[in-house]
Order: C-alpha cells, then sequence, then structure tokens
C-alpha cells in the first residue's frame, strides 16, 4: 500500500500520524497519506509567509510567473494519465472524468498564465497639479481549502490564479480523496515557482483547517464545500476580517418549457445529475417541466435513469460509486425522508447489490414543499415537478435558500432569455447543462456563497487594489 507526503516549504514531509483512503468502488483501503499537525501546518504558513514577503513572487516581471505557469500546465498534463488511476481509485470517478480532472487542471494553469503580466491598474485624472494612480497587488498569504469531489480541478482553479496574481498559497486538501492532489503538487513543483510558494496539507478539517483560517499570516480564504462548514470557516474569518471567497452548495433547477427538444434535454440531464454520481455543486437536482410535457419527459426521465451501466470507475460506466459509506448512507437517508414526506421514488432508490459505495441512479416526484426538493442531496437523485406557467416556473426555480446555477431549454431564444434574466445564480445554462468551460465565471448567491472563481473575473478575487495619489507642485 503506497503512503503520500505533505508538501511543505519545498519538501515532502512525513508525520507521525496518518489517514488511511478508501477505495470507494470496493469499500478496502487503497492508501495511506501522512496526517499534517498543528505543527506542520505553522511550518506551512511561516514558509508561505517568508515567500510572499520576500517578493520572490511579486516583485518579478509577471512574463516570469507566467513561464512557471506554462511549465507546470506542461507537467501536469504529462502525468495525467498516472494521476487519473490514482484519483479513480480514491475517489470512484471514473477513469476518463479522472484524467479530464488533470487535463482541466493544466487548462487552469495554461489559462491564468495568460493573465499574470495583464493585471493592469488606472490612471485617475485629479488635474495638473496631481498624479493618481491604482495598482493591483496580491493579498500575500491565500489558505484554501479544497473539497473531495474534484479535488485536482479545483485546486487548480483557486491555486492558477492565486499563483499568477503573486500570492504564495497553502492548501488543505481532503481527508476523503487527497491522494491525487499529490500527484497535482508534483507536476507544479517541476515548474521552479519559489520555495514557500506552494504548500499542500492533508489533515482534519476541524484541526488543521480551522488553525489555517484563524491563523495570523492568513491574508485570504479559499472555500469550497458545504453549507455548514463555510458558515463555520466565516465565522472565523470575522475575527481577523479576512477576505474569503465561498463556493458553496446548490439545490438548481432546469426548467423544460413545452418546446424543449427532448434528446437535447435528456443529454443533459444525463450528464448534469449524474455525471460524478451527482457530487457536484451546480448538479441538475431538480427538474421542472411544463405541464403539457410532463408525462412524457418523465417517462423518459425514468427510462434514461435504469438504462444506466453502474459499475467501477475503471470500466468508464455511466455512473460510479458516491465517495464513502457516510455519503452513501447520507444520500439514501434523505431518499427514506422523501418517501416518508409522500414523495413518489420513480426509479432507484436503494443501493445496488455491488461492493462499494453505490447509490442507482434515482428519479422522485416531489412537491416544491419536500425537504427533497429544498435541500442538496449531493448524489444521484433528481426531483421532477411540473409546472404551469412561466411565472409558475421561475418561482419554483427561485424558491430555495440557494442560488449557484439554473438552466432553460426550449426553442424561443426570447422567452428563454427573459427567463434566465428572471432567474437567480451565478450562472444560467440555455440548453446545455454545464455550457461554458474554464473561461465562464462561476460562484453564487445565498446559501450557494459569494465571489466568482474561473475565468477573467477571478484573477480580481486574488487581488485588492492599492491607490497612489500624488501632488506634483510643492507651494
Amino acid at each position: 500500500m503506497q503512503h503520500y507526503l505533505n508538501y511543505i516549504d519545498g519538501q515532502w514531509r512525513d508525520a507521525s500520524r496518518q489517514l488511511t483512503v478508501m477505495n470507494p468502488s470496493t469499500g478496502e483501503p487503497y492508501s495511506t497519506i501522512a496526517q499534517a499537525s498543528i505543527e506542520d501546518a505553522d511550518l506551512a504558513m511561516t514558509a508561505a509567509r517568508r515567500c510572499a514577503d520576500s517578493g520572490e513572487l511579486s516583485d518579478v516581471r509577471p512574463a516570469q510567473r507566467t513561464r512557471w505557469m506554462l511549465k507546470a500546465a506542461d507537467a501536469i498534463r504529462a502525468i495525467a494519465d498516472e494521476g487519473a488511476l490514482v484519483a479513480c481509485r480514491e475517489n470512484g470517478k471514473s477513469l476518463n472524468d479522472a484524467r479530464d480532472e488533470f487535463l482541466e487542471a493544466a487548462r487552469y494553469f495554461e489559462y491564468y498564465a495568460g493573465m499574470a503580466d495583464k493585471i493592469e491598474g488606472i490612471s485617475v485624472p485629479l488635474g495638473k497639479d496631481y498624479m493618481d494612480f491604482t495598482q493591483y497587488v496580491p493579498f500575500g498569504v491565500s489558505v484554501q481549502i479544497v473539497p473531495w469531489n474534484f479535488p485536482v480541478s479545483i485546486c487548480a482553479r483557486s491555486l492558477a490564479p492565486a499563483l499568477a496574481a503573486g500570492n504564495a498559497v497553502v492548501i488543505k486538501s481532503p481527508e476523503i480523496s487527497p491522494l491525487a492532489m499529490t500527484l497535482l503538487i508534483k507536476a507544479i513543483e517541476q515548474a521552479g515557482f519559489p520555495k514557500g510558494a506552494v504548500n499542500l496539507l492533508c489533515g482534519k478539517g476541524s484541526e488543521v483547517g480551522s488553525h489555517l483560517v484563524k491563523h495570523q499570516h492568513t491574508n485570504q480564504i479559499v472555500f469550497t464545500g458545504s453549507v455548514p462548514t463555510g458558515q463555520r470557516i466565516l465565522k472565523d474569518a470575522a475575527d481577523r476580517a479576512t477576505p474569503s471567497v465561498m463556493e458553496l452548495g446548490g439545490k438548481s433547477a432546469a426548467i423544460a418549457l413545452k418546446d424543449a427538444n427532448l434528446d437535447t434535454l435528456l443529454a443533459s440531464v444525463k450528464v448534469g445529475i449524474f455525471f460524478n454520481a451527482g457530487q457536484v455543486c451546480s448538479a441538475m437536482s431538480r427538474l421542472l417541466v411544463q405541464r403539457d410535457r410532463y408525462e412524457e419527459v418523465k417517462a423518459a426521465v425514468v427510462a434514461l435513469a435504469e438504462g444506466l451501466t453502474i459499475g467501477r470507475g475503471e470500466a468508464n460506466p455511466d455512473l460510479t460509486p458516491v465517495v464513502s459509506q457516510d455519503q452513501q448512507q447520507r444520500v439514501l437517508a434523505m431518499i427514506e425522508q422523501a418517501r416518508a414526506e409522500g414523495a413518489n421514488i420513480l426509479a432507484g432508490g436503494v443501493a445496488p447489490d455491488l461492493s462499494g459505495y453505490f447509490v442507482a441512479p434515482t428519479v422522485i416526484e416531489a412537491t416544491p414543499e419536500m425537504t427533497i426538493a429544498r435541500e442538496e442531496v449531493f448524489g444521484p437523485v433528481l426531483v421532477i415537478m411540473p409546472f404551469d406557467s412561466e411565472d409558475d416556473a421561475v418561482s419554483l426555480a427561485n424558491g430555495t435558500d440557494f442560488g449557484l446555477v439554473a438552466g432553460i431549454f426550449g426553442e424561443g431564444l426570447s422567452q428563454t432569455l427573459r427567463i434566465a434574466n428572471r432567474l437567480r445564480g451565478g450562472q444560467v445554462f440555455i440548453n446545455e447543462w454545464f455550457a461554458g468551460g474554464i473561461e465562464t465565471p462561476f460562484g453564487g448567491v445565498g446559501l450557494s456563497g459569494f465571489g466568482r472563481e474561473k475565468g477573467q473575473e477571478a484573477i480580481y478575487s486574488y487581488v485588492q487594489t492599492r491607490n497612489i495619489g500624488i501632488r506634483l507642485s510643492q507651494g
């Protein structure tokens, strides 16, 4: 069984304790990793502080950061196949999706490499006796807490713009799936960034994560994960007024209008809720269908769910296991609660007779007030319900405390755009769930968080504005 290490101040370090990482496809131990301590966290923060204060990242010509970033992208792409197998076995996801995650990580470094030398301030006119201008300066030390569902790509999503802007970074990896992230950092290590610029710790969130959030050297917090954990982090961040980027949960709805193309819709349902076993914050967890088409669409969605292949990630099936036994039990408990509240389980709703942590693809007919229609499941569970009018659809879609993404399916451009402008969320897809890419800004409102990742807009989450005003005349 291979043992993995933490990365602190340019060195790979073991620890006196270790964590066991399970294979969700088998329910058996897969590997171990050094469990970081408070002392390890302090070493990482000291290294990052030293790097940030030295100017080795921020004072070099930005083109140098571009070169480092491009080297990192090449190195990540070179280990994509090796990393994919590790990610598949520790996380349960399909081998193809795991490989794509590494390739996406490489693209983040390429994309933000192109912005590293284009973070430009402005000149402010104040009259002939003055010169005034702005600068974008890095925060200093960015603490980034990464979730378990897409650890490699989400790590790169925040790490790349932070480095491009000149910040040093301390990353807390998820205890459930930390292994592939070590391969990501080994690739980035080859790029030649200064010592202390990137540090990786695997430790308990309640111990190491909490310590990093409260640390005196922390200048910024970036968190992706659950609402309760995000709320705890924000309460701790408030003590030092630490700027934060929060990408939290979702209960996102797709609206299928009566003129929606069924094949287009079904393709998006398949990827929208069953990709990565539904463990996606921006998953299509609710499907609202205009009543004229409701029975037709409902039957087609059930047939889709019942026809999906289920199995281990190495075989690239349609549906892979959820990440852990705890997650499996949580999802199944929410399904049983829905049943108790009177929801109609149209497909799935059980654990298949397989080793590992599987949940059958599930479709549930529910009403808006039911828990299953309001709270995030984070599993392969789709809630379907009808609507009558456009106003009804918008009310249902906006009727939760979340506001991450939404979607509309229909042929009429004017109607779909009109509805899009009424939906509450940071991103709206029309006729393709997950339309967009690393170039498009991503983030939510309400309980889905604040701040934006991805796209050009994200780079400004990693800098702060400094204004310099000069009086030219002396009398």
